[in-house]
């Protein structure tokens, strides 16, 4: 087990992007990995997952090196020999390492880990949050299932197989799943792999989608021949479920304020043999107005902090701030409001976030059933998904309908 200078310096790069220019991981890391073709599946491995570990232990590391930010080249050097030093790397004998402290490095992560702000590697004012929202013992089980790394899942696309077929197609090229209970389309990878350069992902047999995620669709009520609205659709992870369920009968409207996401769906549908898809841009309030009382479900999966999605995503929590949380807990009310209106009488609005705190998710509801329009909705059903009890992404559902 040693250290390859040309990958330590991958990731270095990365993270310079990440933490002093304020990009997304996700996206560091793609571009990163396009760098050098040579790469096999193991360096890619290295960089990727050496990559997300170091942002998710930022706090934590930063302290143990001593540095502050904004970060400079020799901070990344010695946060990167933190992690090597605690993962059991022996230092090469490189410039940047000379005179690194390994005996003391051990010992302040055995003093700090003590400490849930940097055994977690968590801001202050989000722990505080946390605590507030979900009580110390509940937030402290959460935090750590959400400093896990995410398994990947992929959910079989039914309008094209069915997950016992994906299974073998996927062993065929040595890609090894299994069945997951209680998410009938869903496989998770038992090794991570590029499932993106499959022959079966490129006939659309799949998509990469957290079991979490899965549950959405069902949980819609949704049935073949309806009109189904999916409001806040994104690059369209849950239409292209929707539309499974579906069966690509009936009538599917995407609606998003980013064209370019739109597009990305348009792409993933013609993959994905969904051919019940029609994509609006929003782009005025006209585009609500004509579709009220249109719909017999309107999904809304609201814009929100992502704090159930952070094992995936861990740079948010760097990047989130009280500011952001208040606004955006406004923004989802609006929305909720405004949306709601394209529910015919007797049909269903679900609302969903990827948040574990309740202002993100019960408060809003119950804030929205009080409001005028509101009034004309009953709770039909609610379910919560933990990252600690149940394995996979922090969502909210709820399902509602409209009475009159």
């Amino acid at each position: 087990m040693r250290l390859h200078k040309n990958l330590v310096l991958a990731v270095l790069n990365g993270l310079q992007q990440i933490f002093n220019e304020d990009k997304y991981a996700d996206k560091v890391v793609a571009q990163v990995l396009k760098k050098d073709k040579r790469w096999g599946s193991r360096d890619r491995g290295f960089v990727a997952e050496t990559t997300y570990e170091i942002v998710r232990w930022k706090r934590l590391y930063a302290e143990i090196a001593a540095v502050q930010e904004p970060l400079t080249r020799d901070d990344l050097w010695r946060i990167f020999a933190v992690w090597a030093t605690l993962r059991g790397y022996p230092l090469p004998d490189w410039n940047a390492f000379e005179g690194t402290p390994t005996r003391r490095i051990k010992g302040k992560f055995e003093t700090l880990r003590k400490e849930r702000k940097y055994r977690e590697s968590i801001p202050d004012w989000l722990d505080e949050l946390g605590v507030k929202a979900l009580g110390e013992k509940k937030w402290e089980k959460e935090l750590g299932a959400l400093n896990t790394m995410a398994p990947v899942v992929l959910r079989a696309n039914t309008l094209k197989t069915l997950p016992k077929l994906l299974r073998n197609a996927l062993l065929e090229e040595k890609i090894i799943t299994k069945f997951l209970p209680k998410y009938p389309d869903a496989l998770v990878l038992e090794e991570r792999s590029n499932v993106f350069g499959t022959d079966a992902f490129t006939k659309g047999l799949f998509e990469v989608q957290d079991a979490a995620s899965q549950k959405v669709a069902p949980f819609t009520d949704v049935k073949p021949g309806m009109r189904v609205i999916d409001a806040c659709a994104g690059a369209g992870g849950k239409t292209l479920h929707l539309a499974a369920q579906m069966e690509n009968k009936g009538q599917l409207v995407a609606l998003d304020i980013h064209q370019y996401k739109l597009n990305e769906l348009k792409r993933r549908a013609k993959r994905a043999g969904a051919h019940n898809i029609e994509t609006r841009l929003i782009d005025s309030s006209k585009v609500i107005k004509k579709l009220h009382e249109s719909a017999d479900r309107v999904l809304l999966d609201a814009p929100c902090s992502g704090l159930g999605v952070l094992r995936r995503n861990p740079d948010a929590k760097w990047k989130l701030s009280q500011d952001f949380i208040d606004r955006i807990t406004q923004e989802q009310q609006q929305i909720l409001i405004k949306y709601a209106h394209m529910v015919k009488p007797g049909g269903k609005l679900i609302y969903v976030t990827c948040s574990i705190l309740p202002q993100e998710n019960e408060d809003q509801i119950a804030a929205f059933l009080a409001s005028e329009i509101g009034q004309s909705f009953t709770l039909e059903k609610e379910e919560r998904m933990w990252p600690a009890l149940h394995g996979f992404d922090g969502f909210y559902m709820a399902r509602m309908q409209r009475t009159v």
